[in-house]
Formats: structure tokens, sequence, C-alpha cells
């Protein structure tokens, strides 16, 4: 299978966000998704960029689009701890359903620690849930720690 793993452009953003819509009902939240595409856009290609991406891109049947048809992608950001400096936070690595199995989560993340080990970062961070066992199977591969000390919070303002 061909597939190229690219960093994300702006005209990526439609697909990125229905990739993200897929994964909240595979998550049981399918409707958490809130982030409207603007600013999805202006947040990963606007003046001060908050967020980055790798996609996993296969050709498309017609051959149209910039780069294929996106069938997967990494998000990550910049985390920083005053104990250990930066860090990168990978909020999202999503594979549709239909591409799953074919060693694109693979690619991606190796992609990810290439990207990591450039830009000097300390270490990756992310959050698996509980009951995703194909997730946390996937990480096992990686020999990823899992800290079962942390307790997530959150506050809506």
């Amino acid at each position: 299978m061909d597939i190229n793993i690219r960093r994300a452009v702006k005209e990526d953003c439609p697909r990125l966000l229905e990739l993200v819509h897929e994964l909240a009902v595979y998550e049981k939240a399918p409707n958490e998704v809130t982030v409207t595409l603007e600013h999805f856009e202006e947040s990963g290609f606007g003046e001060k960029p908050v967020w980055w991406a790798f996609v996993a891109a296969v050709p498309s049947p017609a051959g149209e689009g910039v780069g294929g048809e996106v069938v997967g992608f990494a998000l990550y950001y910049i985390r920083y701890s005053t104990w250990k400096g930066q860090a990168m936070y990978l909020e999202d690595i999503i594979v549709t359903e239909s591409m799953r199995g074919k060693k694109l989560g693979r690619l991606l993340f190796d992609r990810l620690i290439k990207e990591a080990k450039e830009k000097k970062f300390n270490r990756i961070i992310w959050q698996v849930l509980e009951w995703n066992q194909p997730a946390i199977n996937f990480y096992k591969k990686y020999n990823a720690d899992f800290d079962p000390e942390w307790v997530n919070c959150s506050l809506y303002v």
C-alpha cells in the first residue's frame, strides 16, 4: 500500500475534524466535540499555531486532492514541565476504522518520535482510555510507561 506520511496543511483540516468525530464516536462521546472548523484552522495554521500534525494519506481513487486521501493523523502540541522542560503532548492519533491494522498508526507514531528527537523534546506524553485495549496494546509495543498515580483533572471556564 502506498502510504504518505506528511505534515498536515490547512486544507486537511475539514478531513481531520471528520476523523476527530469518528474518534469521538469510538470513545463513546459523540457530542463532546465542540470545536469549530474556523477555530481548529486558526489554532493550527494561524499567526500563532498551538498544534502541529502529521497525516497518513493514500492515493485518492480519482486522483484529486493535494496530498492524497487522509486516512489518519497524529496531532501534538508542546507541554512544559518545570521539572523536565519541553515535551511533546500527543493529543490524538487516529486512523480511520477501515484502515486500522495496516501499520499506519506505527508509521505516524514513528514520525512523532523522529519529530520529538529533532526538536529535542525530552519525552512524548499522552493519555489512553483504560478500556481501549487495542490502543494500550499498541503503546506497549513501544515499551511505554503507564502511570497509575496521576488523576486527570479539568475545569471548564
